[in-house]
């Protein structure tokens, strides 16, 4: 064999190797596998990539929507297996019977598609309500929650170069810029301050754009789940070296200004809420007490989708 027909001969393989791999890489970016098991009972239920979002169980005619965004480590689209939280509502729902659709907007846009009625379902949403049962619903907050299952931690950071301070006097915000996810909602006290103008507002579109912020100093301190800020930067697009830049020049403040568990927030406007919220929470009981939930966030805490070059140190 001459050397040109082996060289077009090693050419051909490699691009079929190639073409193998882009199918591949394909197949599961649209395909998603679940696994749960209640009273003994291992289930799989395997989703795709639909119009409609990510669909589990489609031969079910009890057909639910949900909206949702990226909000990393919890849930993210970006992300190889799509977060803990994705998965526990997918599995949730489906051991209920339904076929379920989750897609991921803008944060602000999952809101606005619950509270319209366009979606069943926007999660993951905070309490930030002092009551929570259907007396409260009122045309401005047509939300019902679930019950709760677990968050993480609301913190304020700022810039390493600031002065030592500590979160627990909020007096520190007076008069100050702080950066917030576009459409978020936090604890009564910091949504009191923000109704009164204590302080400026100025809002991005998600926790990179605010970490961002604060680097380039265009805010004094920025708000959020310390957990949902590490990982925004980590699964980023950019370098290694960028991301352990960026997370250097952020300060943590102690202590946490709130710890805060996590619902799903049902629209009721759609016809059927009642009975989809008594199935969610009789689901997330269940879920509870066989240690289903434990057992997703403790998987997802050892997975990790790629090995990162350079290995920098979290907030």
């Amino acid at each position: 064999m001459s050397v040109q027909i082996l060289l077009k001969t090693l050419l051909f393989i490699s691009l079929l190797i190639l073409t193998s791999l882009s199918a591949i890489a394909k197949s599961i970016d649209n395909t998603l596998t679940i696994e749960y098991t209640l009273a003994g009972k291992a289930t799989i239920i395997i989703g795709e990539k639909t119009k409609q979002g990510y669909r589990f169980n489609k031969s079910s005619t009890k057909v639910v929507h949900l909206a949702t965004t990226s909000w990393p480590p919890y849930i993210s689209e970006g992300n190889c297996n799509k977060g803990w939280v994705f998965k526990l509502a997918a599995a949730l729902l489906v051991s209920k019977g339904y076929q379920v659709n989750i897609n991921f907007y803008p944060w602000a846009r999952s809101k606005m598609l619950a509270e319209q009625g366009l979606v069943d379902i926007v999660f993951p949403q905070y309490d930030n309500r002092k009551t929570n049962n259907a007396e409260t619903v009122t045309t401005n907050n047509p939300l019902v929650l679930s019950d709760p299952f677990p968050g993480g931690t609301l913190s304020l950071i700022t810039h390493k170069d600031s002065a030592a301070l500590k979160a627990d006097d909020l007096t520190i915000l007076y008069n100050k810029v702080v950066g917030v996810v576009r459409g978020n909602n936090y604890t009564v006290e910091i949504n009191n301050m923000v109704n009164t103008h204590i302080f400026s507002v100025v809002e991005a579109v998600d926790e990179l754009q605010l970490v961002r912020m604060m680097v380039a100093k265009r805010v004094d301190f920025i708000l959020g789940d310390r957990k949902v800020f590490n990982h925004s930067v980590t699964i980023s697009k950019l370098s290694d070296t960028e991301k352990r830049d960026l997370l250097q020049q952020l300060k943590l403040l102690e202590p946490s200004l709130a710890e805060h568990p996590l619902f799903f927030a049902l629209s009721t406007k759609r016809p059927h809420w009642q009975s989809l919220q008594t199935d969610l929470n009789d689901a997330l009981q269940r879920f509870k007490v066989s240690g289903e939930t434990q057992r997703f966030i403790d998987k997802n805490a050892t997975f990790r989708c790629y090995q990162p070059e350079i290995e920098y140190t979290p907030l």
